[in-house]
């Protein structure tokens, strides 16, 4: 059986405003080449997930490149994508690993990935106009700002541990976000991590002692995830990991529909068979050590500079990623980033994680001089950014979960109730409002 792909052109040039599409390919070198590049797209964000969660990162490397492959078998090699690690899972599997350990986290992912391939299939079924009612985008937008936000008071604890580090850092970050056109551009995270660590490096901050133990090659750390059965308390974990899910669902969906307007409209009837991918790839992950999984925005960018959308480019990529993973001397090395480095890079990332919750609005054109828009985006973010706890028993809501729960109920109970005292609607523009 041949191979899936058909040779673009000769191969080796693409016209300007021409673009490769995900069942052609370049020549095979040209190819590796830009898988290479995928690579070093993912890695500066799929690295730092665990070195912030504390997971093994050769797991995590591993995982995400067994999930990128499984990704394009069930979306049947016709939509590109990395799954590269999540951030909006880090704030719960801190509050978790902090609470019960490591593997009670991971119970918390593999939840998170049942969850996603749920939804994957009832979209693969019934479409996604049940998710836009569910979830429209003044609830979305909440949603994923707030997940972001929520995690400012980590990054400030990792700023102060070594404040002049961190700010070379965050100021690498910056320059190289505005200096650089094209892949450099888009990889200012991941250059402002190198810039960071070699200031580390020559204010002795790194501790190299692990890395000369670690041996090349050999398999990661794998970890089983807690069993609630035996350890009931554990359930406790899961109200906070639960409202991620609308994360990767929003990530998930918006990648399809970049990738349909760009190649091909009818990849957009891939959208559940994406969810159920990335659901299984989390799953999956969860279920061995490593970090929950998404589509990766840093790899669209990769498509976009190159104008290469061909998938057979990310099965080089996933394999690569499988190979990294396979060796524990390169997750030591990655494990000696330190703290000064992630403060001054998450306080830039845990931003922009926001600030897409923002985009989300602007983009569908959220109209916040209507009341629900407003008390749903402001009594959500406010809960988020403010940590809000509500106990009762032995059941705890916190954060992430009650903001996101509070921005669903808010925006649902208002519409309701104006709808049934026969009002004006509570999504309209009250007349005497000025938008100012």
């Amino acid at each position: 059986m041949g191979l899936p792909w058909t040779l673009h052109g000769d191969g080796k040039n693409v016209a300007a405003e021409v673009i490769v599409k995900p069942g052609e390919r370049l020549t095979w070198p040209r190819t590796i080449g830009i898988g290479a590049q995928h690579v070093v797209a993912m890695f500066g964000a799929t690295f730092l997930v665990p070195v912030l969660t504390g997971f093994p990162p050769s797991t995590t490397l591993l995982f995400s490149g067994i999930g990128t492959l499984l990704f394009l078998i069930i979306t049947k090699n016709r939509l590109p994508s990395y799954l590269g690690s999540s951030f909006a899972l880090i704030a719960p599997i801190t509050a978790a690993a902090a609470s019960h350990g490591q593997s009670s986290a991971l119970l918390g992912v593999v939840a998170v990935g049942l969850l996603l391939l749920i939804i994957g299939v009832i979209v693969q079924l019934a479409g996604t106009r049940w998710l836009d009612l569910l979830m429209p985008p003044v609830v979305a937008g909440a949603i994923v700002a707030l997940i972001g936000f929520n995690l400012a008071p980590a990054a400030k604890n990792n700023f102060v541990a070594a404040p002049v580090t961190a700010l070379i850092t965050l100021l690498a970050v910056i320059i190289t976000a505005v200096a650089f056109r094209g892949l450099i551009g888009r990889l200012s995270i991941f250059v402002g991590v190198i810039i960071g660590y070699l200031a580390a490096l020559i204010r002795g901050e790194v501790d190299f002692s692990a890395v000369a133990a670690a041996p090349w090659i050999g398999l990661p750390q794998l970890q089983a995830p807690a069993n609630p059965i035996t350890n009931p308390a554990l359930w406790l974990v899961l109200p906070a990991f639960l409202p991620v899910v609308l994360a990767l669902v929003a990530e998930n969906v918006g990648h399809v529909r970049g990738v349909a307007q760009l190649t091909d409209p009818s990849v957009n009837k891939l959208t559940g068979r994406a969810l159920i991918a990335d659901g299984l790839a989390t799953m999956i992950a969860g279920s061995g050590g490593g970090s929950g999984t998404t589509t990766y925005g840093e790899n669209i960018g990769v498509m976009a500079a190159t104008r290469v959308y061909s998938t057979a480019a990310y099965w080089v990529a996933g394999v690569v990623a499988i190979v990294l993973g396979l060796s524990p001397k390169i997750g030591a090395v990655i494990n000696t980033v330190p703290a000064g480095v992630l403060g001054g890079v998450t306080t830039a990332l845990y931003g922009l994680i926001g600030i897409i919750g923002v985009k989300i609005w602007l983009d569908n054109k959220v109209d916040f001089g209507r009341p629900v828009n407003q008390f749903t985006a402001a009594i959500a973010l406010i809960i988020g950014v403010g940590d809000f706890t509500l106990s009762g028993g032995t059941m705890s809501l916190a954060g992430i979960a009650l903001g996101s729960i509070a921005a669903i109920v808010v925006y649902h109970l208002m519409t309701l109730i104006t709808r049934l005292r026969g009002g004006p609607d509570a999504t309209e523009r009250r007349p005497t409002e000025v938008v100012r």
